[in-house]
């Protein structure tokens, strides 16, 4: 069932760059723009936006990790020109996790998808009704390594 908590992925659209991503989270859905992940220049960017969402999914992975005793984790998944939707993750013990959207003034632009350790955090986040989900953090993690590496297995 874990498949079904969380999924990041490109559609099919004939608008390019945009309304070419969909964040799945639960039952919640939000469109999003792939443009920065494909002018992504930092030195860890990919050629395609597949690359750069899967090294974007792999930080996300990474920044999960670091829960297991329990934190908070931020995730940005929308990169617009004034502003950027992060998910919140919440562990109380490592084992559990409550991922709530919302929404941040923080500039997509002034960060990079595939680096996102050089950008700010958001202090506060205007949250996305309906945008929410309790879950374990293992489920959610192996969700996302599951997104991972179908993204990078259509690189091959």
């Amino acid at each position: 069932m874990d498949h079904e908590l969380i999924r990041f992925d490109r559609v099919a659209t004939d608008r390019g760059v945009h309304n070419d991503l969909e964040l799945r989270l639960g039952r919640y859905r939000h469109t999003a723009d792939s443009y920065y992940l494909a002018i992504d220049d930092s030195p860890t960017a990919g050629a395609a936006v597949e690359e750069n969402l899967a090294r974007l999914l792999a930080q996300w992975i990474d920044r999960l990790h670091g829960l297991a005793a329990g934190g908070k984790a931020l995730l940005p998944y929308d990169f617009s020109d004034q502003c950027t939707a992060w998910l919140h993750v919440q562990s109380p013990d490592g084992r559990t996790a409550v991922v709530q959207a919302g929404w941040s003034g923080i500039e997509g632009w002034s960060f990079m998808p595939t680096n996102i350790d050089q950008g700010q955090r958001p202090r506060h986040l205007q949250p996305i009704a309906e945008a929410r989900i309790e879950c374990r953090l293992a489920d959610l993690v192996a969700a996302l390594e599951r997104n991972r590496d179908d993204l990078r297995g259509r690189l091959q």
